[in-house]
C-alpha cells in the first residue's frame, strides 16, 4: 500500500541514536553506526522521531510500505516496556532520546500537596511529560482514561490559574500552530481515536492564530467517531476568561 512513512538520510545522520530512543513503536534501530527503519510495518507515519534528530536526517515521504502493524507493536512493547521509579517516585516509560521527551507520570502524594498548601506555595498539577503536542506519542499510558487539555502555549503565561482550574485532573497537550506551522489535525485524531479519552477541554488566546489549535481539536473530535464533551475557553490578551462553553 501507498503510505506516509519516514525517511532517513545516512548520509546525514551522526548516529546519535536519540531517534531510535525517540520512536516508541521501536521501528528504527542503530546499524553500523546509523539510524535505520528496519521495521516498515512499526512505523506508524507520525513522526514523533522527527524533532530529536539534530541533523535533520530524517523526512517523510509517501511511496509502497507495509501497513502499520499495531498488533505487532503491542507485543514488542510487552516484552520490551519498562517501568522504573526514580528517587522522587515518579514513573519513567521506557524510551525517550532526549529527557525533555521522555515519557513520565507524576503521582503527587496528598500529604506533599497538604505541606506545600500549608506553606502557601503554589501546587504543580502537570501529570506528565512531555506536553509538547509534536513530542507526544499516539498512544500513551497516560491517555487511559484521560480528561484532555489541549492548551495554546500562551495561556499559562496570561491565566494566572492556569493549574488550579484547567490542569488539574487532567492530561495537558500544547502547542502554537503558528510557530510549529502545523496541522495539529493528524496528531490529536490519533490521540482522540487510539486511547479512551473522557473529555476534551480547549484553551485558547483570543488572537485570530489559536483559532487554527480550536479547529484542528474539533476536526479531530470530528474524524474520530467518537462522541465525547468538549468545550473551548478563550483567554483575552491580559488574562480574563472572555468566553467558555461547548
Amino acid at each position: 500500500m501507498i503510505r506516509k512513512i519516514i525517511h532517513i538520510d545516512e548520509e546525514k545522520c551522526n548516529g546519535c541514536g536519540l531517534c531510535a530512543k525517540a520512536c516508541h513503536e521501536g521501528a528504527i534501530d542503530m546499524i553500523d553506526g546509523k539510524a535505520r527503519l528496519v521495521r516498515e510495518n512499526f512505523c506508524d507515519g507520525f513522526g514523533d522521531c522527527l524533532p530529536n534528530c539534530p541533523t535533520g536526517a530524517i523526512s517523510f515521504e509517501e511511496r509502497e510500505a507495509p501497513a502499520y502493524d499495531e498488533a505487532a507493536v503491542k507485543e514488542s512493547k510487552t516484552h520490551k516496556e519498562e517501568k522504573v521509579m526514580d528517587q522522587h517516585g515518579h514513573e519513567h516509560m521506557a524510551g525517550g532520546g532526549c529527557p525533555g521527551s521522555r515519557m513520565m507520570q507524576f503521582h503527587k502524594e496528598p500529604k506533599d500537596e497538604a505541606a506545600l498548601t500549608a506553606a502557601a506555595r503554589p501546587v504543580s498539577r502537570l501529570a506528565q511529560w512531555p506536553v509538547q503536542m509534536k513530542l507526544l506519542p499516539a498512544r500513551a499510558p497516560f491517555f487511559d482514561g484521560a480528561r484532555l487539555l489541549i492548551a495554546a502555549d500562551c495561556t499559562a503565561y496570561a491565566y494566572a490559574s492556569m493549574h488550579e482550574d484547567f490542569m488539574k485532573g487532567r492530561v495537558t497537550i500544547i502547542g502554537c500552530p503558528k510557530l510549529d506551522a502545523v496541522d495539529y489535525t493528524e496528531k490529536l485524531t490519533a490521540i482522540i481515536s487510539q486511547n479512551d479519552i473522557k473529555s476534551v477541554t480547549i484553551v485558547r488566546m483570543e488572537v485570530p492564530c489559536c483559532g487554527g489549535l480550536q479547529r484542528a481539536a474539533e476536526n479531530a473530535l470530528r474524524a474520530s467517531g467518537k462522541f465525547i464533551p468538549w468545550q473551548v475557553v478563550i483567554i483575552s490578551n491580559d488574562g480574563r476568561i472572555l468566553d467558555e462553553g461547548i
